[in-house]
């Protein structure tokens, strides 16, 4: 874990609390899914965000709705364009600590601090081991937001092997100088792990088939390249069912990611370190790009939402428990057809937040 301090001005602790926040709802969209950018990235020295749009930036801004002074965690910096928006707002008194375990993003941070106004962080970790280090360190923000996910960044840099369109060495680390990549994943575990991974984060309908294509093919060969793989898994699944929901490799490539990053085991880790760093009035937002995200950010905003769970019958509340959320829109927020027409990869966002109620005691008379 790497972590790096630029004080671009004298950056000061916000002292009045979030402001009451605006509530937008809008259905859900086709479950398609994305890279969590839009054009694709440029080269290391790229401005941070003229190589891509971030996907829901508008309505993220109007749920966090970043003030002067405040303190902001970005828990997934990536090529930065959520982050210049929430930093323009917070201005020379506030301070944005970014969060990221690529080293090309920490890349992408140095050209966005050297612009910035406000005070700027950046932390080279996994967005659960930076969140353990901020609340060890007694930090405490007005805003907390991550957008999950490969970046665009990420998915052009072929290089890094997560794409299935075109030819590359199998990688798909996020943490560059982790040992686990998807090449050691196809070349080592064994038939019932791999259809397991594919299955629980894939969701893969072939998981069996393709787990048994991939021991089968790399008795003859190792699989080493991003083609070899799809050539794979391909051959496993039964001719109509190829292109029925897109590319046929789609589900296995994203549960090997998901796999090789522990992504779901962060975010399960992360979602309460991040609430617990929230100041009262502080929001939390996620955008989540599948369902497997998507179900855990619902399910955990929900349950701090939620009041007494004691049984209807009972007259009196004997649980005693109270909201610790409220959130701020009913159902998830998808990207507008403005927005998917001129980014495509956005189609499969959703967008979920909450704001941090005072405990019971501290709350205004009268308040619910």
């Amino acid at each position: 874990m790497s972590t790096t301090l630029l004080e671009m001005s004298e950056g000061r602790r916000p002292e009045g609390l979030a402001p009451e926040l605006a509530r937008r709802r809008r259905g859900s969209g086709p479950p398609s899914r994305g890279a969590r950018a839009g054009r694709p990235a440029g080269g290391a020295g790229a401005g941070v965000g003229d190589s891509h749009k971030p996907v829901l930036a508008r309505e993220l801004l109007e749920l966090l709705r970043p003030q002067a002074g405040q303190i902001a965690i970005d828990c997934t910096f990536g090529d930065g364009g959520h982050a210049r928006l929430v930093a323009e707002r917070l201005g020379p008194g506030g301070t944005l600590v970014a969060i990221d375990r690529d080293p090309l993003a920490e890349q992408r941070f140095a050209a966005l601090a050297r612009e910035s106004t406000c005070a700027m962080r950046f932390i080279r970790a996994g967005y659960a081991e930076a969140l353990e280090l901020l609340a060890a360190e007694g930090m405490r923000a007005d805003i907390a937001y991550f957008d999950l996910g490969m970046s665009s960044m990420q998915v052009d840099t072929r290089e890094r092997g997560f794409s299935y369109s075109y030819d590359a060495p199998l990688d798909m680390r996020m943490d560059t100088t982790q040992a686990l990549s998807a090449r050691e994943v196809v070349a080592e575990w064994d038939e019932r792990r791999l259809a397991h991974a594919l299955r629980e984060y894939g969701e893969e309908r072939h998981a069996g088939a393709i787990a048994r294509a991939i021991v089968a093919r790399r008795r003859q060969a190792p699989i080493e390249t991003t083609l070899e793989l799809v050539d794979t898994i391909t051959s496993a699944i039964p001719a109509p069912a190829r292109f029925a929901g897109g590319h046929p490799a789609k589900r296995s490539f994203q549960a090997l990611r998901i796999a090789v990053n522990d992504e779901l085991g962060q975010l399960e880790e992360a979602l309460p370190l991040a609430w617990g760093l929230l100041l009262e009035g502080g929001v939390l937002a996620a955008i989540t790009f599948h369902s497997l995200e998507d179900r855990r950010v619902k399910r955990f905003l929900a349950d701090r939402a939620r009041g007494c769970i004691c049984p209807p019958d009972l007259p009196v509340c004997a649980c005693g428990r109270t909201p610790e959320a409220a959130l701020l829109s009913r159902r998830s927020i998808v990207p507008s057809a403005e927005e998917l027409a001129e980014n495509p990869r956005a189609a499969s966002a959703r967008l979920r937040a909450a704001t941090k109620l005072p405990l019971e005691g501290d709350r205004p008379e009268g308040s619910r």
